[in-house]
Order: C-alpha cells, then sequence, then structure tokens
C-alpha cells in the first residue's frame, strides 16, 4: 500500500509538472482563434505551424540560438575543466592554506550573484570586451558550487587505482585524466547539466554586457519578442518561440540523465 501511494504521488507530480509543457507545445500549434476560444484544449484544430513560420521569417532566430549554443557549450566545457581540476587538486594535495581557500569557495557561493554585476561590469568594460562573446562567457567559468560538488565526488572516491597508476609511471596529470576523470562521470555530467541550462536560461547578464542585436541570446530575444504593454503580444508565436527555447534544454537533459541518475543515487564510489 505504502508503495502504491509513493508512486501515486510521484505521477502525480510529474503530471503536474508536465502539463505547463505539454499546454505549451499544444498552443504553438493553434491559431489566435482558437487559443482565446475558451476553454482549454490540447488538441489544435487546425493544426497550423504559422507560429513557427512566422518566429522565423520576424526574428533573427537562428542568430540568437547560434549565440546562446555557443556561450552554453563554450561555458559549460571551461567551467567543468576548471571545476574539476580544481576540485581534484582541494582532494587530494596538500598545499598552504588550502582550506582558507576552500572555506572562500563556499562563502562565495552565498553572495547572491546580483551583487557582482557592477564590478564584474566594470572589469569587462575595462578589458573592452562589453557586447562580446568574452564577456558572455569569461565570468561564468569560475563558480564555487563545481568546485564544491567536484571535491567532495573526487574525496569519495577510493585512491587504490590512483596509487597504481602512479607505480605505473604516470604522473599527476596522466592520473587526473585517465583515472581519476572517468571515475567521476556521473559528476561532471550533472556539473555539465547544471552549467548549461543555467547559462542558457541566464537573462540579467546578457542583457546588462550586450548592446547590439547581433550579440543578443535567445532569452532576450524572448523578451524583446514579447514587446511592452502597450503592444498586443501574438500569444501563439510566442509559445512557438518558448518551445524553440526549451528544446536545446531538454535534449541536454535527456543526453546526461543516465550519469545525472547514476550521481544522486550513488553519491561517489566506494570502496
Amino acid at each position: 500500500m505504502k508503495k502504491f501511494i509513493g508512486y501515486f504521488i510521484l505521477i502525480l507530480g510529474a503530471i503536474s509538472m508536465l502539463l505547463p509543457f505539454i499546454y505549451m507545445f499544444s498552443l504553438s500549434f493553434m491559431t489566435d482563434k482558437q487559443i482565446f476560444s475558451g476553454g482549454v484544449s490540447f488538441l489544435p484544430e487546425p493544426f497550423t505551424i504559422q507560429n513557427y513560420e512566422y518566429v522565423v521569417s520576424n526574428v533573427d532566430i537562428f542568430k540568437y540560438f547560434f549565440n546562446s549554443m555557443f556561450v552554453a557549450i563554450a561555458t559549460t566545457i571551461g567551467q567543468v575543466i576548471i571545476s574539476a581540476m580544481a576540485g581534484y587538486a582541494f582532494a587530494r594535495f596538500e598545499f598552504k592554506c588550502k582550506e582558507f581557500l576552500f572555506i572562500l569557495i563556499l562563502v562565495s557561493m552565498m553572495i547572491p550573484p546580483q551583487v557582482n554585476i557592477v564590478p564584474l561590469f566594470f572589469i569587462m568594460k575595462q578589458f573592452h570586451w562589453i557586447d562580446t562573446y568574452w564577456a558572455l562567457i569569461v565570468p561564468g567559468l569560475f563558480g564555487g558550487f563545481g568546485v564544491f560538488m567536484m571535491r567532495q565526488w573526487f574525496k569519495s572516491m577510493p585512491d587504490d587505482m590512483e596509487s597504481s597508476a602512479k607505480i605505473d609511471g604516470c604522473n599527476v596529470f596522466e592520473v587526473f585524466y585517465k583515472i581519476a576523470l572517468p571515475l567521476a562521470m556521473p559528476a561532471v555530467a550533472t556539473l555539465a547539466i547544471f552549467t548549461f541550462i543555467t547559462t542558457w536560461n541566464s537573462f540579467m547578464w546578457p542583457l546588462i554586457v550586450t548592446n547590439s542585436d547581433a550579440m543578443r541570446t535567445l532569452p532576450l530575444g524572448l523578451a524583446n519578442f514579447k514587446g511592452s504593454f502597450r503592444e498586443i503580444t501574438d500569444w501563439g508565436a510566442l509559445t512557438a518561440y518558448s518551445v524553440i527555447c526549451c528544446i536545446p534544454v531538454i535534449g541536454v537533459f535527456l543526453l546526461g540523465r543516465k550519469y545525472f541518475i547514476n550521481d544522486i543515487l550513488g553519491g561517489g564510489i566506494k570502496e
């Protein structure tokens, strides 16, 4: 009975979270007349792709999509590499002020990101990076959460295989990328998913450091596409735009879900 109740609650929760996305997907294939006809309908009648055609023809969606994809992929790769190397160093090496530096990293996680916007903006301005990919990518390469998560994972790993590799003649870097990093793939995939989604959905920072339409990302394009409160919003086209924004995020999660679930369930490698 307890198992049945548990599954029922999980199914109910899944439906409640999926229903808005399913309805948004359905609305993207409806005409404005059907959307405002009254009531809730999940079946487009008639089925039309005019909303997607309108988005493609009236918005530089491919440029926005490329900007978002390029920034998200570059930020994800950079943060995973930096966090993995830093986390491995904190977990396996002994050096001066190690605990103090790690505490500083933990403290940085407690500071709201909005606090850093002004100093980061002036740093980007001094480097002449405003309205460039550098400003969109570089600040996202460093994150306390990634270092903390990778450090905890590496600390949970037994060092038997690493010791054997050192005996066989591997140097520190070879031990890291041949032994430790492959074993940490669940943590790496989890960090990559979180970083990609966070970067993809970022709105405030791209809004501040970009000026030209050529550097806009999809969230900025979505905000401009909606228009001001004085304008009439094309809700069908807006939902079509939203669907396009969601597809990469869903795809990344589906690709990494196996490692992500293993990380959540396993929590590390035990001896």
